[in-house]
């Protein structure tokens, strides 16, 4: 059994072609999508942070709004970027979104990917200290989130308090138990990885990781899984972690389908550089008929190893549509793999 889930990059653009051309309209729709997949009894409903972009953005209005929209699916991010967020602030709203959801909240983190402007974090405030890189002040900003959700006392109170207080050193509230072990981590190298496996976050692999070995992706990223799950065990964490893999993948069940998706031209990996100094390789896509899919699918080793699949869905198609999307796969691909 696996669990399947849909991931929103929820662009959106004014173009007449577009079903989302306003930032209401993603949000709205993203909404819509959730409830959608939860009827198709879908497991996940993630969205991706971006700032900056014509995308989505503040995660948190958005999730508590699935959240009360909602009674079953998990209601997740992929990813939020830590270089930018205030870590006790974000502490607060992810535990209100996460009681307003009853604790299905599954909020991935990370120290974030190139975004649409240089340096963006410094508009918001926050700068790596001396000695740090960006990457270093988002797994500090990290540390303090996670220590923060752990519910334990540290602010020393006001002698004379507007309102009461309870004995002791101050929580952050609202607080929300058990949300400690549903952050996930988004990693896209084997060391970072494993550094999650080591604070105790689940994982989250996505459709690029950076090519260590020269092999094909998922073979890469099946290693990467590996990897975590043996720096896990290794930590000695007595709860078993999960692992994400997202991936792109349309069954072509209807003309509709094959129009979109019938010459996709991403049936192999490609490799790319994120900076001047990162080599990336990125996964392959996967648009066929169900049979084939389901050949191709039975061969990607990274799917095999993760307990949890995210669908990439193409938002600015629309609700039905990306519903269909989401449904052709629960319906025609995932029992013939044994993921239902």
């Amino acid at each position: 059994m696996k669990k399947i889930g849909f991931l929103s990059f929820g662009h959106w653009t004014p173009s007449q072609q577009s079903a989302t051309r306003s930032a209401q309209d993603v949000l709205l729709q993203s909404i819509d999508l959730a409830v959608a997949a939860e009827e198709l009894g879908a497991d996940g409903a993630y969205f991706r942070v971006h700032h900056f972009a014509r995308q989505l953005s503040s995660p948190f209005p958005l999730l508590a709004a699935v959240g009360a929209r909602t009674s079953k699916i998990e209601i997740g991010t992929g990813v939020i970027d830590m270089r930018y967020e205030n870590p006790l602030y974000m502490v607060e709203d992810a535990g209100a979104a996460d009681l307003i959801s009853g604790g299905r909240l599954q909020l991935g983190i990370s120290r974030g990917s190139p975004e649409q402007v240089i340096d963006g974090w410094r508009y918001f405030g926050y700068a790596p200290q001396e000695g740090e890189s960006d990457a270093d002040m988002g797994r500090r900003h990290t540390e303090v989130f996670l220590d923060a959700l752990r519910g334990e006392g540290f602010a020393k109170p006001n002698p004379q308090p507007m309102f009461p207080n309870p004995p002791g050193l101050l929580r952050l509230e609202p607080f929300s138990a058990g949300l400690r072990e549903r952050i996930w981590w988004g990693s896209g190298s084997n060391a970072t990885a494993e550094w999650a496996a080591k604070m105790g976050m689940n994982l989250q692999s996505s459709t690029l990781k950076d090519d260590e070995t020269g092999e094909p992706f998922h073979i890469q990223q099946a290693k990467q899984i590996r990897a975590y799950r043996e720096a896990w065990k290794a930590a000695g964490h007595t709860h078993e972690p999960r692992v994400s893999v997202s991936r792109s993948i349309f069954a072509l069940v209807n003309d509709t389908d094959r129009a979109y998706f019938g010459r996709s031209g991403q049936e192999q990996d490609s490799v790319g550089f994120l900076d001047e100094k990162t080599r990336a390789i990125f996964g392959r896509s996967y648009a066929a008929e169900p049979e084939a899919l389901i050949k191709q699918l039975a061969q990607d080793e990274a799917i095999a190893e993760a307990d949890t699949l995210l669908l990439t869905v193409p938002n600015q198609l629309g609700v039905a549509y990306n519903a269909h999307v989401i449904e052709s796969i629960l319906k025609y691909v995932a029992p013939e793999l044994g993921w239902r």
